[in-house]
């Protein structure tokens, strides 16, 4: 069921829920995410479980600020400090070394974990009366388009699961993840927070994950293939998607049929125009995060076969737009 999350006695049921060890989704400045205690090893499995996810790939926990890092940080370096205290709360992501002993599933079983603050005002809300963390994946199947507002939630899991409405969420894309778990700061998931943004509030260049010699901990949303629609998506360029719409003109087709057999997401009309089912492409990163998946779920519920995205523009701006892509058409 979907309850607003402004109300307080939806916040408290939401609440109660948690502490009984059930889920419950979320909104937050990125996606939705699908929450439970994360101090609670059997509550994190029935997320798993919920998804299909593997138990192995660690899901990010949410605090309500930096006091709570200690409760699940063994130490924090001095840039992941200044990491925090620059953006959260916000939609950047720190990888640290875990305690020991504690939200080992969400963890993935790794010592590191993935913590960061939320800005929406009701995850925001949530996590002060909750007094605890939550892991909270995106709320959808695992490897599937993430959630942007309640309705998709539902339309994932059905009306058993308790929905925090929130509205549509601003940023639309999940967090950037830099990993602060080996002494310097690497970019593992990049996202609306860019390279720049991080170096100059660390006061640290980022390090390729390659030039360490110890691998880079496992971390959410970082699988080749992840964020897939169920039509096959293709990253075209402009001229390859203009060469195949005269292909269909001079009558060889577009294989699966003009019409709503293919959907076309991109920063001009198709010309010539055709019953193709076409939504444009905003031209600032920021705008086309907000409405990628949104724009991806809508033309699955269309029944499309086929997804064509015309490829981002080149810049550090759309990296995360990019890698989002990329992922869903592999």
């Amino acid at each position: 069921m979907i309850l607003p999350g402004s109300d307080p006695a939806a916040l408290a049921l939401a609440v109660e829920r948690l502490r009984a060890g059930e889920l419950v989704a979320i909104p937050t400045e990125t996606v939705y995410g699908l929450a439970a205690d994360a101090l609670s090893d059997a509550a994190v499995a029935r997320i798993f479980a919920a998804k299909g996810r593997p138990e192995n790939h660690p899901l990010i926990v949410h605090v309500a600020g930096s006091a709570q890092v200690a409760d699940y940080a063994a130490e924090v370096p001095a840039f992941a400090q200044r990491l925090i205290d620059a953006f959260w709360p916000g939609p950047l992501t720190l990888i640290l070394p875990r305690r020991a002993g504690v939200a080992a599933a969400a963890a993935g079983g790794q010592n590191t974990i993935g913590l960061r603050c939320p800005s929406h005002p009701v995850a925001h809300a949530l996590l002060r009366a909750l007094g605890t963390g939550l892991a909270a994946p995106s709320a959808n199947r695992f490897g599937r388009v993430s959630p942007t507002t309640a309705a998709h939630v539902q339309a994932e899991f059905g009306d058993a699961l308790l929905v925090l409405d929130g509205g549509a969420c601003d940023v639309g894309i999940e967090s950037t993840i830099v990993d602060c778990s080996r002494g310097v700061p690497v970019l593992l998931r990049p996202g609306c927070v860019t390279p720049a943004q991080i170096e100059a509030a660390c006061g640290q260049a980022l390090v390729p994950a390659a030039a360490l010699a110890q691998a880079a901990p496992r971390a959410s949303g970082t699988l080749a293939s992840h964020y897939a629609p169920q039509a096959k998506l293709e990253l075209l360029d402009a001229g390859q998607i203009q060469e195949r719409l005269n292909n269909a003109v001079a009558g060889e087709g577009l294989g699966v049929g003009v019409g709503a057999g293919v959907g076309l997401w991109s920063r001009q009309p198709p010309n010539p125009d055709s019953s193709l089912i076409w939504r444009q492409q905003p031209l600032d990163a920021a705008s086309a995060a907000h409405q990628l998946f949104a724009v991806l779920r809508e033309l699955d519920a269309l029944g499309v076969a086929r997804i064509w995205v015309e490829t981002p523009p080149a810049g550090a701006d759309w990296d995360g737009v990019r890698d989002r892509l990329e992922r869903a058409a592999a």
